[in-house]
């Protein structure tokens, strides 16, 4: 009988594709449990996250609760691996000793060996991914980052950027289709740097492409997407291919002048709203989601409210916003005074949200009554759960569909389907539909 392993997986949807990448090298040898799963285990892996503070606190607390259970006799052995292990491997070792093994976030192969495996050639296109899981699937184009803003601990972490060759790409995808995925989700830690290293060029609008001429896949969306020196041959496959979502997640973070000087960003106000312009006229129609950061250190009351003044013209349609964290080793860290309050930096957060949340609703409000391409990704209850072009998967809302006999078939087989729906009425992030088609 084969062992079992069970994988925790915390943090972003990068780790989650190392889980995957991981387990397609492993599966042969272990039972592969869910990742919920409380009974008695072999093997428990942990793939931890260690980005900011409440991530840390996260992964640390799994880690300790995977002890409680190693100490009641429900688990064999305890091995972590992923950014806060990279991190913090001169420490935590020594801190947590029950863990059996450590290991870091830039290769899989170790990890494999230790758990009596041959590791395959990195980069690897298999990924353990069932039939009949949700019909999208990340695609992690590359890994690591060169760029140095003050408040990231990623390449500390994850070293130089390294781009996965177009071919590995493109044969990872195909065999995601051939397991039902409909859409691809592009990640990295910067997108539109991909190719630099091995191409010498920006190449990300070729992997578009070459990624759109796989049967069975529908949708490429793209995350993650630097603003300085922005690929605008990307905007040009986004308006003229039909498989291109007209979506864009480029992380902002402000646009303060001063702040984002601080930040180490490399642009200023001036280039961050002409970026977001040109986008929106090269590609009508455009949904863009951004990410915001409140109480960087020296961001004052006046580069706070001019960063809400730039919100209300930008209408983002999608946004997420966190609180700037102080990190250790990071350039911010050593050069710069965390000099906003905890409080001041909730109750920006706070009213930044409460704003986006009003450009959302009336985003949805005025989709109400239009027919829309969803595809189906599950069932909850008497509703399909679905997403057009203009919703990315575990980050935005969803188009709630109420189940109806006019379906051509059973709600669970409707699952991976792209079908024709009409808004019939929305809510601050969701929104809801029946089925036309």
């Amino acid at each position: 009988m084969s062992k079992t392993l069970q994988v925790i997986t915390l943090g972003c949807s990068k780790n989650s594709v190392d889980t995957s990448h991981l387990l397609s090298q492993v599966c042969g040898a272990y039972e592969v449990l869910p990742e919920n799963y409380q009974g008695a285990v072999d093997v428990l892996l942990i793939n931890t996250c260690g980005f900011i503070g409440d991530a840390k606190e996260e992964s640390v607390q799994a880690i300790f609760d995977a002890v409680g259970r190693k100490n009641a006799g429900e688990i064999g052995k305890i091995m972590v691996f992923g950014c806060l292990s990279q991190r913090y491997m001169d420490t935590l070792p020594g801190l947590i000793p029950e863990v059996d093994s450590w290991f870091g976030a830039r290769t899989l192969a170790p990890i494999v060996k230790a758990l009596g495996c041959e590791p395959s050639e990195e980069p690897s296109a298999n990924r353990f991914f069932t039939q009949g899981e949700a019909p999208y699937a990340f695609l992690k184009i590359s890994e690591g980052c060169d760029r140095r803003c003050s408040y990231c601990a990623i390449p500390l972490i994850r070293g130089n950027h390294r781009s996965v060759p177009i071919e590995i790409l493109v044969k990872e995808a195909g065999a995601l289709a051939s397991k039902g995925v409909r859409e691809l989700v592009l990640i990295a830690q910067d997108t539109t740097f991909y190719g630099l290293d091995i191409y010498h060029r920006r190449a990300l609008a070729t992997l578009l492409e070459e990624l759109s001429k796989v049967e069975g896949i529908e949708w490429i969306r793209i995350h993650y997407s630097y603003p300085a020196d922005f690929p605008e041959d990307v905007l040009d496959q986004m308006r003229n291919n039909p498989k291109v979502c007209k979506y864009m997640d480029i992380p902002l973070q402000h646009v303060a002048d001063d702040v984002l000087k601080a930040m180490r960003r490399g642009v200023d106000a001036a280039w961050t709203k002409a970026l977001v312009r040109k986008m929106r006229e090269k590609v009508p129609g455009i949904v863009l989601r951004t990410t915001m950061m409140v109480g960087h250190p020296g961001e004052t009351r006046k580069d706070f409210e001019f960063l809400l003044d730039f919100l209300k013209e930008a209408k983002f349609e999608r946004l997420g916003a966190f609180k700037y964290s102080q990190e250790e080793g990071t350039w911010g860290a050593e050069n710069l005074r965390d000099s906003v309050t905890p409080a001041t930096k909730q109750r920006r957060l706070a009213a930044l949200m409460e704003l986006q949340r009003g450009i959302s609703f009336a985003y949805n409000l005025g989709r109400v009554g239009t027919v829309e391409k969803v595809l189906v990704c599950a069932v909850a209850g008497s509703y399909l759960v679905t997403r057009s072009q203009y919703e990315s998967p575990e980050v935005d809302g969803e188009i709630l569909v109420r189940i109806s006999d006019r379906m051509p078939c059973e709600a669970s087989q409707m699952v991976g389907r792209f079908i024709n729906v009409k808004i019939t009425s929305a809510d601050d992030y969701d929104l809801y539909a029946e089925f036309e088609s």
